[in-house]
């Protein structure tokens, strides 16, 4: 059974290129840490805020992959292009539904 992660980042509306610019190469490494299945990213019409859809194997790997990015920086670079606070919200799938 896959899982939904979804996360709204609110970026400063004059670094938003420059976040896209960054998060191309980024996404490239999300997209190949083991558990990954796939990354979608969305720009909101008329704000600075980007979605990023993903999904994984399982809420497990998707966090082992959310503590290496921690020890490796990643949100220390983020907090640069931040104007406000993540929101991250976990989805499971249902069937039959």
């Amino acid at each position: 059974m896959t899982v939904l992660v979804n996360l709204v980042f609110p970026i400063k509306s004059e670094k938003l290129d420059s976040f896209f610019s960054m998060m191309t190469e980024t996404l490239k490494e999300t997209r190949a840490f083991d558990g990954c299945i796939s990354v979608k990213t969305y720009h909101e019409e008329g704000s600075s805020n980007v979605l990023l859809v993903e999904e994984w194997e399982s809420f497990e790997k998707q966090k082992v992959y959310l503590n290496w990015r921690v020890e490796t920086g990643l949100m220390d670079v983020l907090a640069e292009y931040v104007s406000g606070e993540l929101s991250v919200k976990k989805y499971l799938p249902k069937e039959n539904v």
